[in-house]
């Protein structure tokens, strides 16, 4: 039956506290392992080391490349695209592109870019127009309405 005089620790549950700077035969004698002066081996010197390693410690850092704009950029869709899912008759507008599925939002605008043929006549509304792709809106008889400045 257990009691609180008869708990003992388990084997080899504890070790034995090594005793530092107490004589060349403890094996941790004369400068109790901190080495030969310095600011580590006075009592209460270490304080002014927590930023001795910095400039290693950034040094070590993994340095992030390149430059991210804070202006958002609208996203691309080519005329090709567009074409082949639109169907006429419809107004193109960001709004609409993403609802198709070409872009993946609406909240940066868009841009048509000229990659690609297109032979309907499409209204394009609120999106960006790249001079290749006007060209093609224009030669299928398309039209393109300027965004409001106001907008």
């Amino acid at each position: 039956m257990y009691s609180l005089h008869t708990l003992k620790p388990g084997p080899n549950s504890k070790r034995k506290h090594r005793r530092i700077g107490r004589g060349h035969g403890s094996g941790r004698g004369k400068t109790a392992g901190r080495g030969t002066k310095g600011q580590k081996a006075r009592s209460g010197g270490r304080g002014g080391l927590k930023r001795l390693g910095m400039k290693r410690m950034l040094l070590q850092q993994p340095k992030v490349r390149g430059f991210k704009s804070i202006h958002p950029k609208p996203e691309s869709v080519n005329i090709g695209t567009v074409a082949g899912c639109i169907t006429v008759g419809t107004m193109v507008t960001p709004k609409s592109l993403a609802a198709a599925g070409l872009i993946p939002h609406a909240r940066n605008g868009a841009k048509i870019l000229g990659g690609g043929s297109c032979t309907k006549q499409l209204t394009f509304k609120d999106v960006e127009v790249s001079a290749g792709a006007k060209a093609k809106i224009e030669q299928a008889g398309g039209t393109i309405i300027a965004r409001d400045a106001s907008s």
